[in-house]
């Protein structure tokens, strides 16, 4: 009965903000849908369709506002313009009842609030839909921020997301166009990102591992986890104090040099993709705050996002290689790293790129978007089949927010000029000696084994004599060399043969 109910609220909400527009705008004519849309068209709905599609699914509830924020960093299947007005959903709510949140607290340590806390406040004082946030003071004095998950998350998760489900499957099978904006693909995306976010110690380990990133830096800082006081429904955290960054008047008041403020944003992001591998994928204004210090704040740690060296490699190489219009190596890489078939006609992947990407530069750098060159890159390898690559439209969305930032509190502000530097000494720490030493320490536990042997091996491998025996250590070599060339970089492979054949020439001459 209450899926029925739901489903016909979403109807009713659908009709109400003349959602229906979107897949009759779409596909081949027909008496009844000329008629619908001549329906939807007396309607005279005032505002534009993306308008619409945000208040319809602010008035779904929490749920569908954070469906809608996820949805709005795809933008390499949405149009722009629905793409920009999702981005300005917010998911604030107004909280639940504070005796919810202490039950949720004492439930999950077997203790009365009391005894867990010396001072708890009741008055929440941040909200959203899947958690709200409470100060502290922990029995030892330290002051602290509880975050506690909304009871009965779960159950109301799970239902809607049936019901997106079936909507999704409805899409692909009713809207001509709706296979190609992949609507279950979304949805499940969707359900893993609030799987993620409903279990709070995997939010924990990721702020305590991105605070261990950062304990050096003089540039953000990350609030400590008190382990003894976290579960997967509560979360207690270091309390933080600073501004918002979205009040710039505040912050100039207060002293800080905004366009060091906005270099220092870009820099973080950087160092966070190219350095760790290991970056905050919700980088909006509600989850950061500016220390008096002037330092980055980092809050909300729900949704991370996590690079491996090739997705590194491939994202530094591409910018580089944008920035200096080297088209083809833009298409090469694509190839190279396995993200287009490999039967790829490198040329006309190559002519694509160039057409879209050539009238950007008719602009000064400053101006260029870094976010928006990624996300025309992804537009067009989609066309030559590029496989999705979920960690990068992760970091799309991240880019364009610290865009927005940086060129909110600088509106001269360029990342071009910023990131470059950065780029090309990550990129020189990749080659070299540097590089070799690096490889050769990381894979060391796994030729330690090996190595002894290599001189014996070889030795019998060039005797003149062809035995069963050597037969059996060319193919021992052989299997042993390619297991370790799986584990290994072409860098750590030629220092190791180096290695190899100085000790084969000892071992002959001995």
């Amino acid at each position: 009965m209450f899926q029925f109910l739901r489903l016909a609220r979403i109807l009713w909400v659908v009709w109400r903000f003349g959602l229906e527009e979107f897949p009759l705008s779409v596909g081949q004519g027909g008496r009844l849908r000329r008629w619908l849309l001549a329906l939807v068209a007396r309607r005279h709905l005032a505002q534009p369709r993306a308008v619409r599609l945000r208040l319809a699914l602010e008035a779904l509830g929490p749920l569908f506002v954070k469906f809608g924020q996820v949805l709005s960093t795809r933008r390499d299947l949405l149009p722009t313009d629905i793409a920009d007005e999702l981005a300005k959903l917010q998911d604030q709510v107004p909280p639940f009842d504070s005796d919810l949140a202490i039950a949720e607290i004492e439930s999950a340590f077997g203790r009365p609030i009391d005894v867990l806390f010396a001072r708890f406040d009741r008055q929440p004082i941040a909200s959203a839909s899947i958690a709200q946030v409470h100060f502290a003071t922990l029995p030892d004095g330290t002051e602290a921020a509880v975050k506690v998950l909304r009871p009965g998350m779960q159950q109301v998760i799970r239902r809607d997301l049936a019901l997106m489900q079936t909507g999704a499957s409805l899409i692909e099978s009713l809207w001509p166009d709706g296979r190609r904006l992949k609507p279950r693909e979304v949805v499940a995306e969707f359900s893993k990102y609030l799987n993620d976010e409903l279990d709070l110690m995997r939010e924990a380990a990721n702020a305590s591992q991105l605070r261990r990133n950062f304990a050096d830096a003089e540039l953000l800082l990350v609030p400590e986890i008190y382990w003894d006081y976290c579960s997967t429904r509560v979360m207690t955290m270091q309390r933080m104090q600073g501004a918002s960054i979205s009040q710039r008047e505040q912050l100039v008041a207060a002293g800080i040099d905004i366009a060091r403020l906005a270099r220092a944003g870009v820099e973080i992001f950087f160092a966070q993709v190219f350095r760790d591998g290991f970056f905050h994928a919700d980088m909006h204004p509600g989850n950061i705050l500016i220390a008096p210090d002037g330092r980055y704040v980092a809050l909300d740690f729900g949704i991370m996002g996590t690079l491996n060296d090739r997705d590194k490699d491939y994202l530094a190489r591409n910018f580089l290689a944008f920035f200096q219009r080297d088209y083809r190596r833009v298409a090469l890489a694509h190839v190279e790293a396995g993200w287009v078939p490999a039967d790829t006609r490198v040329d006309e992947f190559e002519a694509a790129i160039r057409a879209v990407c050539e009238p950007i530069f008719d602009r000064p750098l400053k101006e260029i978007s870094f976010g928006r060159v990624l996300l025309r890159l992804f537009q067009t390898a989609r066309r030559f089949n590029l496989e999705q690559q979920p960690q990068l439209v992760l970091l799309q969305k991240t880019l364009l927010n610290i865009e927005g930032l940086g060129r909110q509190l600088d509106p001269d502000l360029d990342l071009w000029v910023t990131a470059k530097p950065f780029l090309e000494r990550w990129m020189s720490e990749q080659v070299g000696w540097r590089a070799l030493t690096r490889a050769v320490a990381n894979e060391a536990p796994h030729w330690s084994t090996l190595l002894p042997q290599l001189p014996r091996l070889l030795h019998e491998a060039l005797r003149s004599d062809r035995s069963d025996s050597e037969s059996k250590h060319l193919r021992d070599l052989a299997q042993r060399l390619r297991a370790l060339e799986r584990r290994s970089n072409r860098r750590f492979m030629l220092g190791l043969a180096l290695i190899a054949l100085a000790l084969l020439w000892w071992h002959l001459h001995s």
